[in-house]
């Protein structure tokens, strides 16, 4: 653990250098640093010029606890695990999470090697209860699988979330097929079409079984909120919550004008 952190002030020192790296993690402008920390990256040429640089999502209540969720580019989500009495204070403890988790992607065992995608493809298969031999093929999900991963060889993991993200929400719709036609292109954006697309498949589910999307809503924001208080990345949960939520509006919407 000490070898770690140590690793992780170096880091924080070539980043941040004029950052008192020992306390870091306790500072009060940590949203101001996180800002920083992702500018430098920005100004680095580590990211695209476009790109959002960190993003606040406070979810409305009227009182506490609040949370607030901070998506960073590349797609990575994160949120307060902790209890917060004022929206500041979730805001803050969410932005220490995200710089935390930012820090460490800065280490070389973050970064996707071979070796990781050997694991990876591996634990897939055991997982899916599939074989390793079908990474070779990219009709499988696992062949997918294993050619995202090939084709974002040397990037950090929060570099790969966004995709990552988008093949999970594939796999969980049924609809991987759309990915293996396109060939896993980093063009797949998390965008308003994407979910719109996601939400209308919901609502053909539902015609075919009632209330499936309602009760995969109630899956989604348990499993949202178990990954938040577990301290963990939050995006695949958080946009599960953000389509299904679309379907039932959409479908609530139909069923009034059909009235």
């Amino acid at each position: 653990m000490d070898r770690v952190l140590e690793s992780v002030k170096q880091i924080v020192f070539r980043v941040l250098p004029h950052t008192d790296a020992d306390s870091v993690f306790k500072d009060l402008n940590v949203v101001g640093m996180l800002h920083e920390f992702w500018e430098q990256k920005q100004a680095g040429g580590s990211l695209c010029g476009t790109e959002s640089l960190v993003v606040y999502e406070s979810v409305p209540s009227p009182s506490p606890p609040f949370v607030c969720y901070v998506t960073l580019p590349g797609g990575s989500c994160f949120g307060n695990f902790q209890d917060c009495l004022s929206k500041a204070d979730s805001r803050r403890a969410a932005a220490r999470v995200a710089l935390m988790n930012s820090v460490f992607n800065e280490l070389p065992s973050r970064r996707i090697t071979q070796e990781f995608i050997s694991h990876s493809v591996q634990e897939a298969a055991s997982t899916a209860s599939g074989c390793v031999g079908d990474a070779m093929d990219p009709g499988t999900s696992i062949g997918v699988y294993c050619y995202m991963l090939q084709s974002n060889l040397g990037k950090t993991m929060l570099e790969f979330q966004e995709l990552m993200t988008v093949f999970q929400l594939l796999h969980w719709n049924g609809s991987l097929k759309i990915f293996r036609e396109r060939k896993c292109s980093r063009q797949h954006r998390l965008e308003e079409c994407f979910r719109s697309h996601m939400a209308l498949d919901w609502i053909s589910k539902e015609q075919e079984t009632p209330g499936i999307i309602s009760w995969e809503l109630q899956v989604a924001l348990r499993e949202l909120e178990e990954a938040r208080r577990a301290g963990r990345e939050l995006r695949f949960y958080k946009e599960k919550r953000e389509i299904l939520s679309l379907a039932l509006s959409q479908r609530h919407s139909e069923g009034a004008s059909a009235e």
